[in-house]
């Protein structure tokens, strides 16, 4: 029989768990659910970044793996606004819509990020396992043959840990991974500087999704479920007058070089009213997505280019299979976890080729750097 307490040599008692995870966004959620499930004791974990998302969107695909987390029904119920498809210009000065109406799985969503996540915790703990939020873990040992030895750290409290598992669902910055060892190597240098535009005038019903290239980068631009509506440019930071995008005056003024989406904006009367924000939004994976009794999920195991909108699938998906793994795993199956790796870098290089040819379709400025560097695949095995 398990124990989920034991006693420390000071006398404090250590929680004990089958897997810890560090993350409560898509990816860390759908991990903790998947092993939920299956009958795993579970500590989900999130520092609670009240800090805006950019990238909501959930394409049609998404809705097989809500499904395959049991909380399809719920969502299609929670309200978040629905994206019919795109508009681009990219390989042409024109407008080209593309529709999600003959797609299998229906429409895409845009997201109430916040929401979509405070459903998953539902289902979470709804499957039993812990959620603590404004938590932070700190690793303090893991000895060879042992469980990882950690520390919870929550409002001025310290609480002792044991986990046979370790899961890294807290983004590009890998801190756990990263603690094991494990490298991280971008493909690119892209960021994404952003801002939520406002207007005072109703008539903005247009859930597509917007994209704009332009000589040194491109364009984003969705409406928010939240409202106001979202624009992005997205150039590689070396390219990037920082304090220029940075600021309001000359975000706008970026914004006005544009053809298509400075229409849209001023026909609606849109205005950037709050300091715009930056973020990185590289490609980029680990070396390592997994090692011993610790695994990488989402983000903190592989990114990708705005481009995709395939970051949410993807943290959902890796999510699931991080969690089908180290249940086998723990059920005497030990190549679980390495065939999750090898998954994963599978799918990376898939990635990278279809990066590949989607920037490929844009040739107008064929020489200049942003899009001369998107034309070399970069290849990372293991």
């Amino acid at each position: 029989m398990r124990r989920y307490l034991s006693a420390t040599p000071k006398n404090k008692r250590v929680e004990w768990f089958d897997a810890v995870i560090v993350g409560a966004g898509p990816a860390g959620a759908a991990t903790a659910l998947t092993l939920a499930k299956a009958g795993q004791r579970v500590l989900l974990a999130d520092a609670a970044s009240k800090a805006f998302r950019i990238g909501e969107g959930l394409p049609p695909s998404a809705r097989s793996l809500l499904r395959e987390l049991g909380v399809l029904e719920n969502f299609l119920a929670d309200g978040h606004r629905l994206s019919h498809g795109s508009l681009s210009a990219w390989g042409s000065a024109q407008l080209h819509c593309q529709d999600f109406f003959r797609h299998l799985q229906g429409q895409g969503y845009q997201l109430d990020r916040r929401r979509f996540e405070q459903l998953l915790w539902v289902a979470v703990c709804a499957a039993g396992a812990e959620l603590r939020q404004d938590t932070r873990i700190e690793v303090l040992a893991h000895p060879p043959g042992q469980d990882f030895a950690l520390n919870a750290h929550q409002s001025g409290l310290t609480v002792p840990l044991q986990c046979r598992w370790l899961v890294d669902a807290g983004g590009r910055r890998s801190r756990i991974a990263r603690g094991q060892g494990s490298t991280r190597h971008a493909a690119d240098r892209l960021a994404a500087f952003y801002s939520v535009l406002q207007t005072t005038e109703a008539g903005d019903y247009d859930g597509r999704t917007w994209l704009e290239a332009t000589p040194a980068g491109w364009w984003y631009s969705a409406l928010l479920p939240t409202g106001g509506r979202l624009v992005a440019y997205l150039t590689d930071l070396d390219l990037a007058d920082k304090r220029q995008l940075l600021s309001v005056a000359g975000f706008t003024g970026h914004l006005a070089q544009t053809r298509h989406l400075s229409a849209l904006c001023a026909q609606h009367r849109y205005a950037v009213c709050t300091k715009p924000q930056g973020v990185d939004a590289s490609s980029g994976r680990l070396d390592q997505f997994i090692g011993r009794q610790w695994l990488a999920v989402g983000d903190a195991a592989l990114s990708f280019d705005p481009l995709s909108s395939q970051g949410i699938a993807n943290a959902l998906y890796t999510g699931i299979q991080a969690g089908q793994a180290i249940t086998a795993a723990l059920n005497g199956n030990p190549q679980a976890p390495v065939a999750y790796a090898r998954h994963l870098g599978d799918i990376y290089q898939a990635y990278l080729q279809n990066r590949h040819y989607y920037y490929g379709l844009e040739n107008r400025w064929a020489e200049l750097p942003f899009w001369r560097r998107r034309g070399v695949v970069t290849a990372l095995t293991g």
